[in-house]
């Protein structure tokens, strides 16, 4: 079965060409610069005259509940709303029931994927304060990486014991992936609070308890550990213009300390709480619209390396409340590439960086085999994007399983149009082909 995508705009390596990218048996096997009609017999033609083609966008972070947890999400209806969003690989995190810390959870989670992810799936293997020794029989041809709750968050998975930490980062045979939150200063902030607003505090507090403060103190430790033992560090959704300062601006082969920033902490700020509530609650916290700023800045940088979703469904009836009551997590999976192409739009940055960070960091930083990148010999996971239509988020053109998303109503102004994984066209026209597999993602370590 051979495809060819003619007339796009092919957005790969850090510039646009006009062209046409040619797919047999799941595989790029060409791609044609400066040929937008392409000759030759093909079983079908894809004209996207006026589109952007970019390689399909992989998610370093996400919960897409299963296994346990499956009233608000799982694996199909989650990776339904990838595929919509021309997201085509997902790492998903350990934060589940029960949680994947043994072997035989993490196991079981690779074969419910087999079973029910449209798209590519990893899974990373949660780290506690008990179970450092299992790294070692970990394949890290297969698995992405170690999560590490460094200040407790949904599922408290949370490893606050010194000498555990010690033995995380020195036994860790690949990459650590952690949450940075100081757990002693969120209870400090926690209390200071309900003195003065009682138990249930409006949701703008939220940043006031998971503060800038707890955020850096933690991630300055998480820093401070892996230069100490030389491990592998990928800290995710930074928050904070301070935490910036950890981080070098230099490219990211250069480097083994790395960070992630989350779409909603690039969308959204403090000021937001009063229209959207609890709906972007999320830990860490969303902030200032100071802090919001230097994240954006950062992202015409090295300093942050990819850019992440943590996806995180939940029901609404599950995010009632204020700040101590509401859960925390909101679906982003869907809208993230056109959150990021709105940026885009106000010259917050450019298509280019959003396919670097959002498509090629995550393959180079996880070293994903043939994956992220318009290559031929490489997987044919694409996306065409209409740069040029208005369009506006309702609730029936979710798919995640929760219902619902902090964009409703909001107008984007390009289009995810189709999305192919592994050379299938998977999404197309608002429907996704529910029966597609995706595969289970390898990386070359």
């Amino acid at each position: 079965m051979t495809t060819c995508i003619k007339n796009a705009i092919i957005v790969n390596n850090g510039e646009k060409i006009i062209g046409s990218v040619i797919i047999e048996n799941g595989i790029i096997t060409a791609v044609q610069a400066n040929e937008p009609e392409p000759e030759g017999w093909y079983d079908n033609i894809i004209d996207a005259h006026q589109c952007y083609l970019i390689p399909g966008v992989i998610d370093d972070h996400v919960h897409f509940r299963d296994p346990g947890l499956t009233h608000k999400a799982d694996m199909l209806t989650e990776s339904a709303a990838a595929a919509a969003g021309g997201v085509t690989s997902f790492m998903d995190m350990p934060n589940c029931k029960p949680q994947t810390i043994t072997l035989e959870a993490l196991e079981d989670k690779f074969e419910m994927a087999a079973e029910k992810s449209i798209v590519n799936y990893s899974f990373y293997f949660g780290a506690t304060n008990s179970n450092a020794d299992l790294f070692s029989q970990l394949d890290n041809t297969r698995i992405c990486g170690i999560k590490l709750f460094m200040g407790a968050s949904t599922g408290n998975m949370l490893v606050d014991d010194t000498n555990a930490l010690k033995q995380i980062f020195s036994k860790a045979n690949m990459l650590i992936a952690t949450h940075c939150e100081d757990p002693s200063i969120i209870q400090w902030n926690t209390e200071l609070v309900k003195m003065k607003y009682g138990e249930n505090p409006d949701i703008a507090l939220h940043p006031r308890i998971r503060s800038e403060e707890a955020c850096w103190q933690s991630s300055s430790l998480a820093v401070q550990m892996a230069k100490e033992t030389g491990a592998r560090l990928h800290v995710l959704h930074i928050s904070t213009a301070r935490e910036l300062q950890l981080f070098e601006d230099k490219p990211l082969a250069e480097k083994h300390i790395t960070a992630e920033v989350c779409v909603p902490h690039l969308l959204f700020s403090e000021e937001d709480y009063k229209t959207l509530g609890s709906r972007i609650k999320c830990n860490p916290s969303i902030k200032t619209a100071f802090d919001r700023e230097m994240l954006r800045c950062a992202l015409n940088t090295d300093c942050i390396d990819v850019i992440g979703t943590d996806h995180a469904p939940h029901l609404l009836s599950e995010k009632q409340g204020g700040a101590l009551k509401a859960v925390s997590g909101m679906p982003s999976i869907q809208f993230s590439l056109v959150c990021m192409l709105e940026l885009v739009k106000e010259g917050v940055t450019t298509i280019e960086q959003v396919v670097k960070k959002m498509c090629h960091a995550p393959a180079d930083l996880f070293q994903l085999d043939r994956r992220g990148y318009i290559r031929p010999g490489y997987k044919a996971d694409l996306v065409i994007v209409n740069p040029n239509h208005e369009w506006t988020v309702t609730q029936d053109c979710i798919f995640s399983k929760c219902g619902w998303s902090p964009y409703e109503g909001r107008t984007f102004h390009s289009k995810v149009e189709k999305t192919f994984v592994n050379g299938e066209l998977v999404y197309a026209d608002g429907n996704v082909n529910t029966c597609h597999r995706g595969e289970a993602l390898r990386f070359n370590r």
